[in-house]
């Protein structure tokens, strides 16, 4: 397996069991040394990753995360995924880029959108 496959990998197992609801081992079994956060509404480090995730699964039991696609290429891995915090609603698009050092998540950007009622086209966002 090369090393943008085993990246590929460590990001999905890392994002469905963290969502999933075990942050913890998402942590310990995908976190590099450090956690570089650069959304601006999160601190660094593994304990500010699984506070927010327990947050939101607090205020979303029923949450779920869909990945549809997942790009690779050198140290970074790109998810594509459909959050939904609650059944019936549309959800968010995500957009996550992880650096990845040694197999290992140590950086984290995202870009998130509300996924609309209703669109100018027919194509979706998915």
């Amino acid at each position: 397996m090369s090393d943008i496959e085993r990246n590929k990998n460590v990001v999905v197992d890392y994002y469905r069991t963290a969502f999933g609801g075990n942050p913890e081992k998402a942590v310990a079994d995908h976190f590099g040394p450090q956690y570089v956060q650069h959304n601006p509404d999160a601190q660094d480090g593994p304990e500010a990753f699984i506070g927010f995730v327990k947050y939101l699964r607090g205020e979303y039991p029923d949450l779920h995360l869909d990945i549809k696609r997942v790009i690779g290429e050198g140290d970074m891995v790109v998810t594509h995924s459909h959050l939904v915090l609650e059944p019936g609603k549309p959800g968010r698009a995500l957009a996550d880029y992880f650096r990845l050092e040694n197999g290992k998540v140590v950086e984290h950007w995202d870009v998130i959108q509300e996924v609309p009622e209703s669109a100018a086209n027919d194509n979706g966002m998915f």
